[in-house]
């Protein structure tokens, strides 16, 4: 689908460019592991869809006219800001979602992703997604993304019922039947089955890949890391150390199309929230998204976000805890805790008794930080 000859002439070359200006600063040479602080993914958010789907809760609109310039112009200035903004130097992965993305020109695309290669090192080989609709992403079309940079496409799925959306309202009005949830629950089960036959790791609750190729992008949402969120309505997570930060904050940007832009083009960026994250706040995360992993959470992986209270700690002496891994549902070891088969598809109930536990445990632990507790 790609084309290396027009991929080097975009954000590629931007990334070596980049690479040649460090070296001419005396911080060049090979790219050396930046520390998890200065590297987050990008999430890039498309605002418009061809219609509204009776399924889909997400911020989307109907175009009428749209100024693909303009949009493209405030894409590029708050990815730029918010890279600066938040003092990452590693961009891992793009992902371009919406609405439907795929109905942006790949010009758009290759304009963000070459300002991404300016502003902070993107590797040629960092995973870029695009979310498609088959029915506005024919064949050449595709190879134009592809040329563009994209090599990863999302083609996703909906089985669940969102709130707000029109579906919703007809099933709750008794137009339309609820889903079955004895048969939904059959149905995922036979899927998993189906696809660990055919080679496929269940690596997320709902993600399924063969040969490796699981998302890098959507990891670095289960491992609690950085990312970037740039659009309408787009959500972020990151420390905004260029601007002297030191607690990470959850940042989501204005929803409306013409408000964000009217923001970016004033201010540099159209953030309309920032919530600051506690540190029990981050723990909660942490639990919450990295069981959703086959994998769980290790003990290293904890401790880079709170070194004194082990999952030990934590999760050792409960009886509640206790009962789980009995019923074989848990896994606690030497490798750290994370859900077994049985468990991965009843995640929401163990939160249920994981998360009051995690957060008995933080009270319990508030004297001994406290000077003269």
């Amino acid at each position: 689908m790609a084309v290396p000859g027009a991929r080097a002439r975009g954000w590629v070359a931007a990334a070596r460019a980049t690479q040649r200006r460090r070296r001419a600063e005396g911080t060049g040479g090979p790219p050396r592991p930046e520390p998890p602080s200065q590297r987050a993914a990008l999430y890039v958010h498309w605002p418009y869809c061809e219609k509204r789907c009776s399924y889909c809760n997400f911020n989307k609109y109907i175009p009428r006219g749209v100024d693909e310039a303009a949009m493209r112009k405030c894409l590029v200035t708050e990815a730029q800001t918010l890279l600066r903004l938040s003092g990452v130097r590693r961009v891992e992965s793009v992902f371009f979602g919406g609405g439907t993305p795929s109905l942006a020109s790949p010009h758009t695309v290759a304009a963000v992703l070459e300002a991404v290669a300016q502003a902070a090192y993107l590797p040629a080989d960092s995973e870029v997604t695009l979310e498609a609709n088959p029915t506005s992403a024919p064949g050449s079309r595709l190879a134009a993304f592809g040329a563009a940079g994209v090599n990863r496409l999302s083609i996703g799925l909906q089985l669940s019922l969102e709130r707000g959306t029109a579906l919703f309202a007809q099933v709750q009005q008794g137009a339309l039947p609820a889903p079955d949830p004895e048969l939904a629950a059959e149905m995922y089960q036979r899927g998993r089955e189906a696809l660990g036959e055919a080679g496929f790791r269940q690596y997320e609750v709902s993600n399924f890949a063969r040969n490796g190729a699981l998302s890098t992008h959507n990891w670095t949402y289960w491992q609690c890391g950085q990312y970037l969120g740039v659009g309408p309505g787009a959500h972020g997570r990151f420390i905004p150390q260029g601007a002297g930060g030191h607690t990470r904050e959850a940042r989501i940007q204005t929803l409306e199309p013409d408000n964000w832009m009217k923001e970016v083009m004033l201010f540099g960026h159209g953030t309309r929230k920032r919530i600051p994250l506690g540190r029990l706040e981050m723990l909660e995360e942490v639990l919450a998204m990295g069981l959703r992993t086959d994998i769980g959470i290790t003990h290293q992986h904890w401790q880079q976000f709170d070194p004194q209270l082990t999952l030990w700690d934590v999760f050792g002496a409960s009886k509640e805890v206790k009962e789980l891994l009995e019923q074989g549902l848990l896994l606690l070891d030497h490798r750290g805790l994370r859900c077994s088969w049985e468990g991965l598809p009843v995640l929401d109930s163990l939160l249920l008794t994981l998360l009051p536990q995690l957060q008995e445990a933080w009270q319990q632990r508030i004297p001994s930080l406290v000077p003269g507790g």
